[in-house]
């Protein structure tokens, strides 16, 4: 690498730690202390998002639990509210000093803890039944705190317009720029816990488990998944649905040894992916200039492992490190929603693709840009999808 180059990298680095990575928001209280009331027309929705975290309790109530590791997973359930002035991709929050408004921010009404896995399953159970048997699992990514990972869930729901149980599986991040290596064997020690949360949502009944998973959240995902198929179950029970892998922090060559022994998927993976991801290109710095899959330039090497590559490079978000376009982009979210909730196998045109694109980005009317283009490889092909929106 050149000392430009190196250089050059070292500038990104402070950058993205003024942009304070994955989460870009410091931790605050969960539960706030004031809460301000607000007439029901001034709500947009109501998700009740259940948790299963490897993060250690806090001291704080409000706070739920912390970016220390614990040795046991633990079980709750937030209430969460989202106001009707929500923008599509966006995060309101309040600010630590704020009283919560739900009719300008997101907020947590109330939380639930259960004492033990089993609590946990018949409180999923009734709820996973009154929705169709469907349950959505979202692991989140590096520098994320308990709050921002909640918050990230509910608008992933939100957005999505996902009908089934939420669960949100949180393990401990430092969430901290500079908490890299920490995050890093905190993902690492919460692979057997993650395994055990996706049987536990078969246990509850679910039908089809959807997966997303976000940075180095899909290291955690892949190893867990890996681990279901050493066990002999790699589709829980055939329950697996969609397991999508949004801007991995994953070394390519690891992810390849991984899925040499979990073997091709029945349902291919589907991986988003950007080539300008800034923050898998400090990544790839930290790990010795490696390529990271989320920004892996060779997407038709990944597709003979039983993935559908879907390169976003050309489509842009509200985040300035390019690495969260997956739930930030209007119409990426919505298409995601679209995917989670038929359940059909990846559109085989472009044609088709295409249409179902631009009958979103119409129903958004001018809320996104101008034109852009995703190039989606399957096993099979290479669709150039042009999109009437969504563009930077």
């Amino acid at each position: 690498m050149t000392i430009s180059r190196s250089i050059g990298l070292l500038l990104l680095f402070v950058t993205a730690v003024s942009a304070s990575g994955c989460a870009g928001q410091k931790a605050t209280e969960l539960i706030a202390t004031r809460t301000v009331a607000a007439p029901a027309p001034a709500i947009a929705g109501r998700h009740d998002i259940f948790i299963a975290t490897t993060r250690a309790k806090a001291e704080n109530q409000a706070e739920l639990f912390t970016r220390q590791r614990s040795p046991v997973t633990s079980y709750a359930e937030v209430e969460m509210t989202v106001p009707a002035i929500h923008k599509t991709g966006s995060i309101e929050r309040r600010r630590a000093s704020q009283a919560a408004d739900p009719a300008k921010v997101f907020v947590a009404e109330k939380a639930i803890g259960f004492p033990d896995e089993e609590a946990f399953v018949r409180a999923l159970r009734p709820d996973i039944a009154a929705k169709g048997g469907r349950a959505l699992v979202f692991i989140h990514g590096y520098n994320t705190a308990f709050d921002a990972a909640v918050y990230r869930m509910t608008q992933i729901v939100h957005d999505s317009g996902y009908k089934g149980t939420p669960i949100l599986f949180t393990w401990a991040s430092g969430g901290s720029t500079v908490d890299y290596v920490y995050d890093s064997n905190s993902a690492s020690a919460a692979r057997d816990a993650l395994e055990n949360t996706l049987r536990l949502v078969a246990k509850a009944g679910a039908k089809r488990i959807d997966i997303i998973a976000h940075s180095m959240g899909n290291w955690v995902t892949v190893e867990a998944l890996r681990q279901l198929a050493i066990s002999g179950d790699r589709d829980l029970g055939g329950r697996l649905g969609d397991v999508v892998l949004a801007s991995p922090d994953i070394d390519v060559d690891v992810f390849k040894a991984q899925m040499t022994r979990y073997g091709k998927p029945n349902k291919p993976f589907i991986l988003f992916l950007s080539r300008d991801d800034r923050a898998l290109r400090i990544s790839g710095f930290l790990a010795g200039n490696r390529p990271r899959l989320g920004d892996y330039g060779d997407p038709e090497d990944i597709a003979t492992l039983g993935v559908v590559a879907v390169d976003l490079s050309n489509v842009g978000s509200g985040d300035r490190l390019n690495h969260t376009k997956f739930a930030e982009n209007p119409v990426l979210i919505q298409v995601l929603g679209e995917r989670l909730q038929s359940g059909d196998d990846l559109a085989p045109t472009e044609g088709q693709i295409t249409e179902r694109v631009n009958r979103v980005v119409a129903g958004l009317g001018g809320a996104v840009g101008g034109a852009a283009d995703i190039v989606i490889t399957t096993p099979l092909q290479v669709l150039n999808v042009v999109v009437s929106g969504g563009g930077r």
